[in-house]
């Protein structure tokens, strides 16, 4: 089987390219899919992630359109010819760049669209015509109501990450745009685990598929190393620090459950001095795209983020990965230790175990096949946090390594040894209340307010008053009026004269 990118034939273009990008020999995924996309046939491909499925699908297609090539400024001659539909913005934009680094030295034109961002700018590069449209299924929707994009020309797409897509709700829109595309035309669809739901979806959209399928189902790669620590969720922090010192890791991800979580871990390393950014999905897609381009570059150490960046960010040389929090979905854990040791190259995976995550562990064992075994860590006593007590002796700690001598932490366990129980010590009984001072109104016997010859107003035969005002009503005050009576009379002889008169 190949081994070489120079036993491929590719283009001189495209080898070119691929040369200037350090490629030499490919890995197992490429060796295997690459042919196979030469021949123009569908191909179901599952492997680790981190092994270069971008490249397997990339240079094959470009291969492929080099028929197509042409140096022609009109946009009817770059029609919509590849599609490479990705669930995450910042997946989209990293692929690409994988794009147009590999067509760099050819006539091919591709862009990006994706949410987040202003559509004016994406509408501008899809009227000048492109050949590979990078996308997410959502902001493609967009374009195609809006009619920036015609996409009845498009003989290959690509659905990477599928079980991603599936995950966070996508397949309606996969089945509306995939109902806009030819039916005659080459599908790939690459994922780094195969589930029931990816078969289903293979069957329904892929013509007699390839599958090929590198290594087991869920498998983590075997040159990252990992370990699960026995962790307090109060000691997280301090052990982050204390494996990040003495292990001299310069760069990591640590990956939170939440976008709440992640935001106040960021701030709290900030405040302790670790250069440190966060990436969630409640932040707008340009501060997503600084904060990558920080952590890429090395502006930033600590890249707290959420499963956002779990899938398919390729970030050479991050030497360890950090679960701050254990996965809820098992298969998340795969691709977040994915980040690291990357196309073989060796990584650290460190996961915090707390005692509430017994089921989430259990269902990582079973996606895994494997035991588990936690790990105890000796958390240093000079870098305990303050306020901390230790290991039930409740012997008070002070968190700048003035620890109290083991005397007065004995002291202590025999002066709360020598308590009496809570309902024998009256220092620990509530106080009662203060009765309140006796008011001498209710001490004396009822006195009728009425005199005793007095019959009540209910009493029959008791004279009630005739008004039927209350007597808190005030009578109104008499105005003189403005027209006397006397007039009216005369108006209405006056009135009654009238006929005789006609």
């Amino acid at each position: 089987m190949t081994q070489s990118f120079s036993e491929l034939s590719l283009s001189p273009a495209i080898e070119r390219a691929v040369a200037e990008m350090g490629y030499e020999s490919m890995t197992p995924i490429q060796a295997q899919a690459i042919p196979v996309v030469l021949q123009g046939r569908d191909v179901m491909g599952a492997a680790q992630t981190g092994t270069g499925k971008t490249a397997a699908f990339t240079l094959p297609l470009l291969q492929r359109m080099m028929k197509h090539e042409n140096a022609s400024t009109s946009p009817a001659r770059h029609p919509v010819r590849a599609l490479v539909l990705l669930p995450t913005r910042e997946l989209a934009d990293q692929v690409a760049e994988q794009v147009k680094l590999y067509a760099k030295y050819t006539h091919l034109r591709s862009t990006v669209v994706f949410g987040g961002m202003d559509m004016k700018p994406q509408t501008a590069e899809l009227k000048k015509g492109v050949e590979v449209l990078v996308a997410t299924p959502g902001r493609l929707l967009d374009h195609i109501e809006a009619k920036n994009c015609v996409l009845n020309q498009v003989e290959y797409v690509v659905l990477d990450e599928a079980d991603r897509m599936l995950d966070i709700g996508f397949l309606p829109d996969l089945q509306r745009i995939l109902s806009y595309l030819p039916k005659q035309r080459t599908t790939l669809l690459f994922s780094a685990t195969f589930s029931p739901e990816i078969k289903r979806l293979a069957n329904s959209y892929l013509k007699d598929p390839v599958t090929i399928e590198v290594a087991r189902s869920n498998a983590t790669a075997s040159t990252v190393e990992q370990h699960f620590y026995r962790v307090d969720d109060d000691d997280k922090r301090p052990v982050l620090k204390q494996i990040l010192r003495e292990r001299g890791i310069k760069q990591a991800f640590v990956f939170v459950n939440s976008k709440l979580g992640c935001a106040r871990l960021a701030r709290s390393l900030e405040r302790e001095g670790l250069n440190t950014t966060a990436l969630h999905g409640d932040k707008s897609q340009d501060e997503r795209l600084k904060a990558l381009d920080a952590f890429k570059t090395g502006a930033v150490d600590l890249l707290v983020c959420t499963d956002v960046a779990a899938r398919g960010l390729d970030i050479k040389d991050v030497p360890a990965v950090f679960n701050f929090d254990i996965p809820f979905n098992a298969e998340d854990y795969v691709h977040r230790i994915g980040r690291t040791g990357r196309a073989g190259a060796s990584g650290l995976a460190v996961s915090f175990v707390s005692g509430r995550d017994a089921r989430l562990m259990g269902d990582l064992e079973k996606l895994l096949g494997k035991k588990l075994e936690l790990e105890a860590l000796e958390l240093e006593a000079d870098r305990r946090p303050a306020g901390r007590f230790n290991d039930g002796q409740r012997a008070w700690q002070q968190g700048d390594g003035d620890e109290r001598p083991a005397r007065e932490a004995r002291e202590v366990r025999e002066a709360r040894e020598s308590r009496p129980l809570r309902s024998e010590s009256a220092s620990f009984r509530s106080p009662r209340p203060a009765r309140a001072p006796a008011d001498p109104l209710f001490d004396k016997p009822y006195e009728p307010s009425l005199a005793p010859d007095v019959q009540p107003s209910w009493e029959p035969g008791t004279q009630r008053p005739t008004s039927r005002l209350s007597p808190n009503i005030k009578s109104r005050k008499k105005v003189a009026a403005l027209f006397k009576r006397t007039e009216a009379p005369a108006v209405e002889a006056q009135t009654e004269a009238e006929p005789s008169e006609r």
